[in-house]
């Protein structure tokens, strides 16, 4: 744990908060996290369930004069997102995550920081294990693989739980309180590939320095998807200078909007200095272009060399059908909500392009608040991969939560935080997935609030957590279990 915050801790959230983090734990490869928080659960005799998925369920008992009070159910997922900067040599699957501070924010060494969800994690260790606490008897969940298509929520078995009240901790803005949020899924396409032989000279084109982001949270800010915009880029430059394609790939996750990309091209009949000149020059009109929404914006145009030896390069073919694909798919928001102002009902992002010998692949996240719509975007993008000559599958389908007028737990929760802050919160629907709709499903009339401490640029390397934030919503929770108002 670092010194810093070892110093200004509060019931050993930031403690369980550092040795989570020490822990490798990205969606899929959970099984530590599920074994420490298990040894956590038995060091404590607490009862608890691990069930098929890893996902973890424990039940802490009333303390006395809180038995008459009703069951509250905790939640939060124990996987994060791994992605990192192109320098960074951290490897996701076997290192823990080293934790930075500047003394208001906690971040990472060029990594995600796993904030999303640890803190949820942390919150429950250090409530379970603060023997002072008053409080009406806790079901706590703790799933798995959250991200990438809440997997552990969705095999969760209804009959473990019997509280009729729940606070999901996997939000991100301290001051709002949310009450709903969108459903969505996952779509992977595959376009085959036919390869030729040529010779030339090879180039290398990257982008990077773009902002990213959360793909259901940052969907609405203008951020530019940096598949998308090197699509543009080949495309622009293909009726200007002949080049041949030989790889293609962007993106780390579905749902993170790809902060960067790169392709390797081979000009058959050599680079002059006028199509380089042209080439940058296109690059440099696209970056002006953009500067105002992404400041940091880079497309950098690398000769690497010339070479007599033959290599393996999209047949043109290929290489048109692929760039139709590119252009013609639809990305980002689709449709803004009728009904709730500024929200973004439907949307998707295309998150992840992998180039293959055969094939290539590329992976989107779907969101919408209406069923309807998220099953015309899977059948929009289908028609135009069938069009193309490729194949597609669709997994990961969650259902949305819907938005609930009348909520005990939700005035509770304001009237706490007003108390605590002297602001009362805002209340609001989101267009990201949260697990809420399944526990919806799963437990009919359940009073849910989804709430968190302040979090910026999740799911990027750029994540960070307000500490005093996350100090402050914890002991709004203290508060909360502890005033016997949820009867």
């Amino acid at each position: 744990m670092l010194a810093e915050l070892e110093a200004i801790d509060y019931k050993n959230v930031l403690y369980y908060f550092s040795e989570l983090s020490a822990i490798p734990h990205g969606s899929g490869n959970t099984k530590g996290i599920a074994d420490y928080l298990e040894n956590f659960l038995k060091e404590r005799n607490i009862r608890y369930i691990r069930d098929a998925a890893d996902n973890i369920i424990c039940y802490q008992a009333a303390t006395p004069g809180y038995e008459a009070f009703q069951t509250v159910i905790l939640q939060g997922h124990m996987d994060m997102v791994c992605a990192k900067e192109a320098d960074s040599a951290h490897d996701f699957l076997k290192d823990g995550i080293r934790l930075q501070t500047d003394g208001e924010w906690l971040f990472a060494d060029k990594t995600t920081l796993g904030g999303d969800d640890g803190i949820a994690v942390a919150y429950c260790m250090a409530l379970l294990s603060d023997e002072t606490l008053q409080h009406p008897a806790l079901e706590i969940v703790i799933t798995t693989d959250e991200e990438t298509g809440m997997n552990g929520a969705k095999v969760l078995e209804a009959s473990a739980f019997s509280g009729k009240y729940m606070i999901n901790l996997d939000s991100e803005e301290e001051n709002v309180v949310l009450c709903g949020c969108a459903g969505g899924a996952r779509m992977t396409g595959k376009l085959p590939l036919k390869r030729i032989p040529a010779a030339g000279t090879t180039v290398n084109v990257t982008v990077c320095g773009l902002a990213g982001g959360h793909s259901g949270v940052e969907i609405d800010k203008n951020r530019t998807n940096a598949i998308l915009l090197l699509a543009r880029y080949l495309f622009t430059l293909r009726e200007k200078v002949p080049f041949l394609l030989a790889d293609f790939s962007g993106g780390q996750k579905d749902n993170a909007i790809p902060r960067e990309a790169e392709a390797l091209l081979l000009f058959p009949e050599g680079l002059s200095e006028e199509d380089r000149k042209t080439a940058e020059e296109t690059a440099a009109g696209l970056m002006a272009e953009l500067r105002a929404a992404e400041p940091d914006v880079c497309l950098r145009f690398l000769v690497q060399e010339e070479t007599a030896e033959e290599v393996p390069v999209l047949h043109p073919v290929s290489f048109e059908k692929l760039l139709c694909l590119f252009l013609h798919a639809p990305d980002g928001v689709q449709v803004r909500s009728a009904e709730i102002p500024g929200l973004v009902e439907s949307s998707l992002n295309l998150g992840v392009c992998r180039t293959g010998a055969q094939e290539i692949s590329l992976c989107w996240a779907l969101r919408s608040s209406k069923k309807s719509y998220l099953s015309f975007l899977q059948e929009k993008l289908a028609y135009l991969i069938d069009f193309l000559g490729g194949d597609w599958h669709v997994s990961g389908e969650y259902p949305a939560w819907e938005y609930n007028e009348e909520s005990r737990l939700r005035e509770i929760y304001c009237e706490a935080y007003l108390s605590l802050t002297g602001k009362r919160p805002e209340t609001a629907v989101i267009h990201a997935g949260l697990e809420c709709g399944i526990f919806a499903e799963k437990l009919p009339g359940l009073d849910m609030i989804a709430v968190g401490p302040e979090m910026r640029d999740v799911h990027t390397p750029a994540e960070k957590l307000n500490i005093a934030s996350a100090l402050r919503i914890y002991r709004l929770l203290e508060k909360i279990l502890a005033d016997g108002r949820i009867s």
